[in-house]
């Protein structure tokens, strides 16, 4: 067998065997936090993103605005459009990050490096949406705060 070839394999001798865990809760966790964002930020991003500005102003200015109404009707739907084209960019970085955290999650469920990964998709969510999304990071977060709390079985410090 060439050095090559013995330096891929797990395990070798002298090397400590990766733990066996299992981080099932974690990406499920991720997977409805990304199937949310999809559903919400992504629709709303379409929807305001797709209408004209008469539906605008009849069905989501006074959703979305109330009683405390001081624009223009121009300036109400480019604000509305700009949210939308705002959430759909914090879309993509909220599944990007999801993304990477799912990977690490399970190439390598034993490091804690996926909680990080977790907890900037929670923040990009929250502050992306304009502190909206609340619900919704807090999947992330949960599952952030799991792959830092659950123990790792074998006895790994890790």
């Amino acid at each position: 067998m060439s050095t090559m070839t013995a330096n891929r394999r797990w395990p070798t001798e002298g090397h400590h065997v990766p733990p066996a865990t299992s981080r099932r809760a974690e990406l499920w966790l991720t997977g409805v936090g990304a199937v949310l964002a999809v559903v919400f930020l992504g629709g709303f991003s379409v929807v305001v993103n797709r209408i004209d500005q008469t539906t605008y102003l009849e069905v989501v200015r006074p959703v979305l605005l109330g009683e405390a109404d001081h624009l223009t009707a121009a300036e109400a739907f480019e604000a509305g459009r700009t949210l939308g084209a705002w959430f759909g960019f914090t879309l993509l970085l909220v599944l990007a990050l999801a993304a990477v955290a799912v990977l690490s999650l399970r190439r390598r469920p034993w490091r804690r490096r996926s909680g990080w990964w977790l907890l900037a998709a929670g923040l990009v969510c929250l502050v992306g949406s304009q502190l909206i999304a609340y619900p919704i990071a807090f999947f992330f977060f949960l599952g952030a705060g799991l792959t830092a709390v659950r123990p790792v079985r074998d006895g790994s410090p890790s």
